[in-house]
């Protein structure tokens, strides 16, 4: 008796210190400026302003990218239901908690107990992830972006179909001991007297294991699945290259008995008219006169985000000859900087001259010879 009471005791002594933790910690709803009844859509706006508003590359104050990694992860919990349910009944430390217990489900019941922590488990039974599970079928979009937007960064939403599970798809399934899986069924066939032969079939009425799906339900009478569009927000870092991909994990078709598949979106650079990339550099060609070849000359340039700069060269250029500009290509993912800018520079010799012109341009060439001679 002394002994449960104690128990009792302790497990209020752990209750209690798991709430002193939530004082103390950092509120993601604070960070989000939000409400704690906020719906996930104003969650979502909340995170896209503070995003921006504390993005690295946009605010260059001290602390502002250890700000946004706090945002991103405040929103990385409040847009999950499980991960927010935890949060908001045990907190940040709970969370963690049950992160390292590889649970997800709403409440310490789910995955994570401060007394289960401290003792061990021997008071009662947590979930286990079950990594065995056959997953549908993950899918791959190409994802068109310009110049501009690698070289810039951006953040915009996507709009993805899925098919998710009839919200009463539960009640159509029935006990059915000859399905071994999602889509596999074992048949008996007798070969002879006293001979049994096991075959495994194809059974799309099978949805897991001793479960298949009784036809024509009336919980479900659009079948297993239907339709939904889902929203998602995608935050491409300047510098991104093409074939990289960004990838949302179990967010494609839902299936009774499967795991969601992943969706990754793969990026494809749109064809600059101007600039070429290669990597963190970029290159140009660009046609320039005679005299400018000779004589030197300066050149206006537009990026390829807009901005201008000016090339200014003093010696002779020669015909595809190559300059380079230092800091004039594509950031760099790790934020050291830029790449480099390379112009193949294009002699554009006039069709014809005149007589009087040939003999100005031999007497003028003439006399920087005879000058060098001397």
């Amino acid at each position: 008796m002394t002994t449960t009471k104690s128990m009792k005791y302790l497990r209020f002594f752990l209750q209690i210190c798991t709430l002193l933790s939530l004082t103390h910690a950092e509120d993601f709803y604070k960070l989000l400026g939000v409400s704690r009844k906020a719906t996930h859509k104003e969650i979502k706006k909340a995170y896209r302003s503070k995003s921006l508003q504390y993005h690295p590359d946009k605010n260059k104050e001290e602390g502002a990218s250890d700000k946004f990694a706090k945002i991103a992860y405040a929103y990385e919990v409040l847009s999950d239901e499980s991960k927010r349910e935890i949060y908001d009944s045990h907190g940040e430390e709970g969370l963690k908690q049950s992160e390292r217990n590889g649970g997800g489900g709403g409440g310490f019941g789910g995955g994570f107990d401060p007394f289960e922590q401290f003792f061990g488990g021997g008071f009662g039974g947590g979930r286990q992830r079950d990594d065995g599970q056959q997953r549908t079928e993950s899918v791959e979009i190409p994802l068109r972006l310009d110049l501009n937007q690698f070289y810039k960064g951006d953040i915009f939403d996507v709009h993805y179909v899925r098919e998710v599970l009839c919200r009463n798809w539960e009640d159509c399934m029935k006990t059915d001991r000859e399905c071994t899986g999602p889509g596999i069924k074992i048949m008996r066939q007798q070969i002879a007297p006293g001979f049994v032969q096991q075959v495994q079939a194809n059974a799309p009425q099978c949805v897991a294991r001793g479960k298949s799906w009784r036809s024509n339900c009336k919980a479900c009478p659009k079948g297993k699945t239907e339709s939904e569009k889902i929203e998602l927000t995608i935050d491409l870092t300047k510098g991104a290259r093409p074939g990289e991909r960004i990838t949302f994990e179990s967010v494609t078709d839902e299936k009774p008995g499967f795991i969601s598949g992943d969706l990754h979106f793969v990026f494809v650079e749109i064809p600059h008219p101007t600039y070429k990339r290669d990597g963190d550099h970029l290159y140009l060609t660009k046609e320039i006169l005679l005299v400018d070849a000779l004589t030197g000359f300066s050149v206006e340039l537009v990026h390829v985000d807009g901005h201008k700069f000016t090339v200014d060269i003093e010696d002779i250029t020669e015909c595809d000859q190559v300059v380079r500009v230092p800091g004039k290509g594509m950031p760099r993912r790790r934020g050291n900087g830029y790449g480099d800018l390379y112009i193949t520079f294009e002699v554009n010799f006039p069709d014809t001259l005149t007589q009087k012109q040939k003999n100005a341009i031999r007497e003028i060439l003439k006399e920087g010879n005879d000058s060098d001679e001397l």
